[in-house]
């Protein structure tokens, strides 16, 4: 028999809680049990489409045979309607933008031009489990920090500035977060640059999900609020605007330009390294950020009275807490359980079909155990998840 053929070492941190638990999903589907699945974060496969606007401009630029390679960085016409969006949240001392594959392949250009074997990367916990697959790839090391579960999730800042060393290059704020949905108050994101300052470390700004927030709530792009700081912001066409499968995301750099231009010559040299995004699909990017969004107040209405009916009933259930989600679309709620959150995942999918993730795919503090709910079905495909949850955690604390 030939030698097996031996994976890269790079590969064996890598994890990605949200897809992998959608083999158990896969088996027990197999057996014929109805399946809701609260797992994933996308849209398109509920009732919400993508703005017919940016599919004409999609559609036109393909027939006018826009189809071969773009410019690495993106076109003329995407990169400065994201200048405008960029500015319009106050964004200044811009010195570079990038168009790319999905906001993830931004994140991973960015943090493979940064981040050196060895040194690590301040990543929210719980938070967004790209982050520490790309770190692991990189043979980097993750520095997880705390979200503050009784503070509304926001940042812990003393936990930060315990975690930070001289091997610290970035840290990573995604906001509003995923999986909790919390949404950084200006208190929080000030102290988080002043930190930056002090340890002369990159601020990775996640803010794909900044138009979604519930109950009139500000986002504040943390870039706005220093011009001078060193920071990438990243964000895309997947939640907002409702096009995941799209694939179109950006970052921007911006920052004191002498700090940063050998560093926006790292990111280029990737950039250029892999040609560029999907070229007929920049088109929509004008159209998205400057033209017609009237389907966020339509959005936004359903995902507010679907946030509603999680956290009612979740809270309902004896032996889960809910933090009520201030933004995007998931909530995270805490279980009040002997044995480990993902043992109690994976017996509601086999039990009663109901599919969510289990915390520790998004690590959180430690003892602690939760679950991360998609909120984007309809309310009554929600409603008959949450009572079968309601079911099986009686059954799992009572026998």
């Amino acid at each position: 028999m030939e030698p097996a053929v031996r994976p890269a070492l790079r590969t064996h941190n890598i994890t990605y809680a949200v897809r992998d638990i959608v083999v158990l999903a896969q088996e027990t589907a197999k057996t014929g049990k109805e399946m809701l699945y609260l797992n994933i974060g996308d849209p398109n496969q509920y009732d919400f489409q993508t703005p017919p606007h940016m599919i004409e401009a999609t559609y036109e630029a393909m027939k006018g045979n826009y189809n071969g390679y773009a410019p690495s960085s993106g076109t003329t016409e995407a990169l400065e309607s994201i200048e405008r969006e960029a500015e319009r949240k106050g964004i200044r001392n811009i010195r570079d933008i990038f168009v790319t594959t999905g906001a993830s392949e931004a994140i991973e250009i960015c943090l493979t031009a940064l981040v050196d074997e060895g040194e690590n990367v301040l990543t929210p916990a719980p938070g967004y489990p790209l982050y520490t697959a790309v770190v692991a790839k990189l043979q980097a090391i993750e520095n997880p920090y705390l979200l503050d579960e009784s503070n509304g999730w926001q940042p812990d800042i003393e936990d930060i500035k315990a975690k930070i060393n001289d091997k610290t290059r970035a840290i990573v704020i995604i906001n509003p977060n995923n999986p909790t949905g919390s949404n950084c108050s200006r208190e929080t994101l000030e102290e988080l640059l002043k930190i930056a300052r002090e340890h002369n470390i990159v601020i990775f700004a996640d803010e794909i999900y900044d138009k979604l927030l519930f109950d009139g709530g500000e986002h504040i792009s943390i870039a706005s609020l220093d011009p001078d700081a060193p920071v990438v912001t990243f964000s895309g066409l997947s939640k907002n605007f409702i096009g995941p499968g799209l694939r179109i995301g950006w970052g921007i750099v911006s920052g004191e330009r002498a700090r940063m231009s050998e560093y926006i010559e790292a990111i280029n040299k990737i950039l250029r390294a892999r040609l560029c995004a999907n070229h007929p699909l920049m088109f929509a990017i004008k159209p998205a950020l400057d033209g017609d969004q009237s389907h966020l107040g339509e959005m936004l209405e359903k995902l507010t009275r679907r946030r509603d009916l999680t956290y009612e009933m979740m809270n309902e259930i004896p032996g889960i807490s809910c933090v009520a989600p201030k933004g995007a679309f998931y909530a995270y709620p805490k279980l009040e359980i002997e044995g480990r959150d993902s043992d109690w995942v994976k017996g509601l999918i086999a039990g009663t079909g109901v599919v969510v993730v289990p915390g520790d795919g998004f690590r959180q503090a430690p003892g602690t155990k939760h679950f991360r709910i998609v909120f984007l079905p309809p309310e009554d495909i929600l409603t008959r998840a949450y009572k079968a949850i309601g079911t099986y955690m009686d059954q799992y604390l009572n026998g």
